[in-house]
């Protein structure tokens, strides 16, 4: 393995760990939504499918696209395409860096999971953590994403066996994936199936820059005040919502002024200090100021009745001014 400071050769890693997987210890972990982790235990009879399943095939991929080619390519820079394998630091990741750090800085927090408390309903992913005993610090993981639709209910599923159809004995069944799809070595994470991955840590590297850019003409925009250790940008980061608002929104159609009075003809909790900044205080604060900069709230002619607008299809253009676009 290279220094901490590169990116890892997974190559040569490949070639090291095909000598001692055998040796290999294992560790399994489930996580949530919202990726709190939990332990579980396996039979001794899923041993055989355990190696192979998380991965003998991942070493056979990297140790066969050494003699055609593979190439490895920063995933923020690059395109999923043939004989490419894509990877990314650990550090942009965010929900992979805290389940990583919540597994091996927190492990006195995690409980085992329990169907009858947690419900595998909520499970997103399972994470296997390989360890050699002579390097316990040195561990490395690989991810794969669970679909609920490969995954049985007890109480409502049938099994057969015998010839004939009985009730399903387990609490819960899953078809475990078999595909190669996430691995994560010190620093680096290697994508071997690009949309699981997004989907595992929903990270959409080309949404998050186009929202770094107009998070950057707010700020210009605008003047905001946040808690101390916030800002825009952080408050931004990991809320889908917003991200996805952000996709469409053309900053410096409204003044900061016209913010303001807006929100108050609208009855809205917007707050401002002593400068007269808004106030953004959580994420609420935050979708109430982006509805607003993107005018998504009308009071009804008829009715009087206040609307937040979820679709907008502009009609015309004010009279007398050109066509926007």
């Amino acid at each position: 393995m290279v220094n901490a400071d590169q990116a890892t050769d997974i190559f040569l890693w490949a070639n090291h760990i095909d000598e001692i997987k055998k040796d290999l210890d294992v560790e399994f972990f489930l996580f949530n939504k919202h990726y709190t982790p939990y332990s579980t235990n396996f039979s001794s009879e899923l041993n055989a499918q355990i190696k192979p399943l998380f991965l003998f095939d991942i070493i056979n991929f990297i140790n066969l696209g050494a003699g055609t080619g593979l190439a490895v390519r920063d995933f923020e820079l690059s395109e999923d395409e043939e004989n490419v394998l894509l990877r990314t630091n650990l550090g942009n990741v965010g929900r992979a860096e805290t389940l990583i750090y919540l597994i091996e800085n927190q492990r006195s927090d995690i409980v085992e999971f329990s169907q009858q408390e947690h419900e595998f309903k909520t499970i997103k992913g399972i994470l296997a953590r390989f360890t050699h005993k002579s390097a316990p610090d040195k561990p490395f993981y690989s991810v794969k994403l669970i679909s609920q639709g490969n995954v049985l209910n007890g109480s409502t599923a049938w099994e057969f066996r015998d010839g004939k159809f009985g009730s399903f004995q387990a609490e819960i069944g899953i078809k475990m994936p078999t595909d190669n799809q996430v691995l994560i070595i010190d620093k680096d994470i290697f994508i071997f199936h690009q949309s699981k991955f997004e989907r595992l840590f929903n990270y959409d590297y080309k949404k998050q820059a186009l929202a770094d850019k107009k998070v950057a003409e707010i700020e210009k925009k605008f003047r905001l005040s946040f808690p101390d250790g916030l800002d825009l940008q952080k408050m931004v980061k990991d809320r889908n919502k917003t991200i996805n608002k952000l996709q469409k929104i053309e900053i410096g159609e409204i003044t900061q002024e016209q913010v303001i009075e807006y929100a108050d003809n609208m009855q809205l909790d917007i707050m401002t200090d002593d400068s007269n900044a808004i106030i953004i205080m959580d994420g609420n604060d935050l979708d109430t100021f982006v509805n607003l900069i993107n005018e998504d709230y009308i009071t009804s002619e008829i009715t009087g009745r206040r609307y937040e607008i979820k679709n907008k299809k502009l009609l015309d253009d004010p009279e007398g001014e050109p066509p926007r676009g």
